[in-house]
């Protein structure tokens, strides 16, 4: 048993991995030897199906006069035959039995609250009990039936002086409170549509019960239903694509270096989160994830404050996620590392990207003559510094008269700012984001916050626009672990995850089982918005 401390730190790094999208630009011209080893056919690369054909179709807005010009030909939509959220879809036999059962024996006060604050029931206990305290109860509440529109309740009320009488109601899963009360802590939205997307009905269930469940403050209840999902998930090998908030077993974070294994199940999360992201931004007919898109993970050899920090992890996770874009998803992609920033001779790079812009062009992409990516490097791969002179869009070259494909997805590693004068990269990366478009911009392990500068350039001038712009990246993956503040980075307690951009907010604490036989991350909160500090702690101490 730990101590815990009043307070957690919780730390940041982006994470790469494997990935695949959809957006093109590259027009109908497609000639490269690497186009040639993956079976281009001069429109799209046969390789990538219908889905890359569509990709040559379309044309990613132009930082230039196109920039503002809506997307032409959407992408592949990222619905499927799963029944979408806004259907009614009932859970099977099995799910639904053990559900109900699950949650009448060990949460029922939890189902009492939700028929207090979603149904007439509750004004009317205000009503009464206003007059005469305690004279109309809510005694209990079963659960009798529930899918993703509704769930119905079998309530026992108590008033004073008449017999117990039952009443059924029936709750929207979307359902907004009733009324104030004094079981409701918080109001939040209904789960946004788009968020339900290709989930099955049990998994749909279980993200509006999260909502019910902060809404009527019983946010401990929460890792629970995460639990219910994974242990009812008729899906087993689909966990990657559509996450339950699940992380795998012994993965013994605090042995360093990692095994190869244990770097590439965090490639392949990432990697599937970026995926789904840039889709989701590429189709017209979404509304689920901008352009400004941020990759957040934290495990011992991603955090540069720590001795265990390896630069190779993430170079690996980078050229991981490249490859999949460009190998899946046909897309042009530019790896961007910030070049030297200050004044005169107060210039330099931050000590965390020192050289990695050299290391990542001598890295082995097997792009050379007769290896796997032939031709990648220099046609689908390029490099760059952050700055709109890195954006490259479609043009013609003066010298041959060939044509120059313009940059479809720009990873940002690490983009940070600076102690000093006019070191801040808040405005090359602003010049960047906007000469891109509507192009992703993608921030790996960014931390845009303000730094010490001797004329309040990054103290108080400006400082609430930098604010709005760090904070208008929307989060597509994030990994954390969380240790306890005030001490060195061990015992690692659990870690805050996101598995995808449409996934809910999951805090896991880390467990060791019995006999030195392994460790386990069991989910404790889960929600849509992210959980403080102090919800996570309360929880642990649960």
């Amino acid at each position: 048993m730990f101590t815990f401390r009043s307070s957690l730190v919780v730390l940041l790094i982006s994470v790469s991995a494997s990935v695949t999208t959809g957006f093109t630009t590259h027009g109908s011209h497609v000639s490269s030897s690497y186009c040639h080893r993956h079976q281009c056919d001069g429109d799209a690369s046969s390789a990538f199906g219908d889905f890359g054909k569509q990709q040559h179709q379309r044309h990613l807005g132009h930082a230039s006069s196109n920039t503002a010009k809506s997307r032409q030909s959407p992408l592949p939509s990222t619905s499927s035959s799963t029944p979408s959220s806004s259907q009614h879809a009932s859970l099977s036999a099995s799910q639904l039995d053990f559900t109900m059962g699950y949650l009448n024996k060990h949460h029922s006060d939890t189902l009492r609250s939700i028929a207090e604050v979603f149904s007439s029931l509750g004004q009317e206990m205000k009503q009464k009990n206003a007059w005469s305290g305690e004279s109309y109860l809510i005694e209990s509440s079963q659960l009798i039936n529930i899918d993703t529109q509704s769930m119905e309740l079998d309530v026992q009320i108590q008033e004073r002086g008449k017999p117990p009488r039952s009443e059924t109601v029936t709750v929207d899963m979307d359902a907004m409170p009733v009324s104030k009360s004094r079981v409701a802590s918080s109001v939040q939205a209904p789960v946004r549509p788009e968020f339900l997307e290709n989930l099955s009905p049990m998994d749909v269930v279980i993200r509006k019960l999260l909502r019910f469940c902060w809404i009527v403050d019983h946010p401990a209840v929460t890792g629970k239903l995460i639990q219910l999902g994974i242990q009812l998930n008729d899906d087993p090998e689909d966990d990657i694509k559509k996450p339950r908030g699940e992380i795998k077993e012994n993965l013994y974070l605090n042995q360093v270096p990692h095994n190869r294994y244990v770097r590439q199940y965090f490639y392949d999360m990432a990697a599937q989160a970026t995926l789904d992201a840039v889709i989701r931004c590429a189709n017209s007919n979404a509304t689920t994830v901008s352009n400004r898109m941020k990759i957040v993970s934290m495990f011992p050899e991603m955090n540069p404050s720590m001795d265990s920090y390896r630069i190779g992890t993430i170079l690996e996770m980078v050229r991981a996620i490249t490859i999949r874009l460009i190998e899946e998803g046909n897309l042009r992609v530019r790896v961007c590392v910030q070049g030297s920033m200050g004044v005169g001779i107060f210039t330099g790079v931050p000590k965390q990207l020192n050289g990695v812009a050299k290391l990542l062009q001598m890295m082995d992409w097997q792009s050379k003559e007769g290896e796997i990516n032939e031709g990648m490097v220099g046609d689908y791969l390029n490099f760059g510094a952050i700055g709109k002179e890195h954006v490259v869009d479609e043009h013609i070259n003066e010298e041959d008269g060939s044509t120059v494909h313009q940059d479809d997805v720009f990873l940002l590693i690490a983009p940070q700012s600076m102690v000093g004068i006019e070191s801040s990269i808040i405005r090359p990366l602003e010049e960047m984001v906007e000469a891109a478009g509507d192009r992703p911009v993608i921030l790996i392990n960014a931390d845009l916050e303000d730094k010490i500068s001797s004329q309040g350039q990054q103290s108080v001038r400006g400082r609430q626009q930098r604010m709005d712009f760090a904070n208008s990246f929307e989060t597509i993956y994030h990994f954390q672990n969380i240790y306890i503040s005030g001490t060195s980075y061990f015992p690692i307690l659990g870690c805050m995850t996101k598995m995808s951009p449409t996934a809910p907010w999951v805090a896991h604490q880390r467990r060791d089982l019995m006999n030195n036989e392994g460790e386990v991350y069991v989910p404790m909160l889960a929600g849509e918005e992210r959980p403080d500090s102090e919800a996570i702690l309360k929880a642990f101490q649960a």
